[in-house]
């Protein structure tokens, strides 16, 4: 699902609120969990799952087309786990 899916999904069950009004709305939400990622704040969302930000270490790594060893420098990368509620309704 694109974000602009999910503003026509919101404005279907919303019709109070203008698609414009729902745009922005989904904007700082996002905007606000981009910034708590980036200051290292865990994000949870009951039902859902939770969002945290993880370090990866560096380490050596190889070129699959010429197989020279490349040095993988350290990394955050940004973690998901589902919630139990999600599982259930994912594992029909």
């Amino acid at each position: 699902m694109t974000k602009s899916k999910l503003v026509e999904k919101i404005s279907e069950n919303l019709t109070s609120i203008t698609k414009k009004d729902i745009k922005v709305i989904v904007d700082v939400i996002f905007d606000s969990m981009i910034d708590s990622l980036k200051k290292g704040e865990r994000i949870e969302i009951r039902g859902f799952g939770s969002f945290k930000v993880k370090e990866r270490n560096a380490r050596n790594g190889r070129n699959p087309k010429t197989g020279i060893i490349v040095n993988i420098p350290e990394k955050k990368t940004i973690f998901f786990k589902p919630g139990k509620e999600l599982k259930k309704k994912v594992d029909y």
